[in-house]
């Protein structure tokens, strides 16, 4: 029991992560499915879904993933840009993703959304930890 609860306390980021990445994730997906499914253009459905999804990321991730304190309101709005910037690099991503997937290649466009995902979730952690939420404000 006690190694499990090592381990817990050693990845307990990680898990946090995943937990709200998914949370994000699913409204991701649910707000581009929803779209796409009233035959709408995926692509603006796409940037809906990512603009509500990135909201709640920065919330869960300030809180309760990273726990970076709140600093002046020059450093909290020096944060926020960063996790937009860095969503919005991501955001570039997941649109190549899309469009090649659904329009070149012609997949499912909710296989290709959760192919997505997986790949826009991996590059958001990597931001968001080395760049984003440090322990010490900017």
């Amino acid at each position: 029991m006690n190694k499990l609860i090592e381990l817990f306390e050693k990845y307990k980021q990680v898990i946090a992560y995943l937990f709200w990445g998914g949370a994000t994730t699913v409204i991701n997906i649910g707000i581009f499915e929803i779209w796409h499914l009233q035959g709408l253009n995926y692509q603006v459905g796409n940037v809906i879904a990512w603009f509500v999804s990135v909201l709640v990321a920065y919330i869960s991730n300030k809180l309760w993933v990273f726990k970076t304190p709140f600093g002046t309101l020059k450093e909290s709005l020096h944060e926020s840009g960063a996790f937009f910037f860095y969503r919005s690099v991501t955001l570039v991503l997941d649109i190549v993703i899309t469009w090649v997937g659904i329009s070149l290649l012609g997949w499912n466009p909710l296989l290709v959304k959760i192919i997505d995902n997986v790949i826009v979730v991996a590059a958001n952690y990597f931001f968001s930890k080395w760049y984003i939420f440090k322990k010490t404000i900017h």
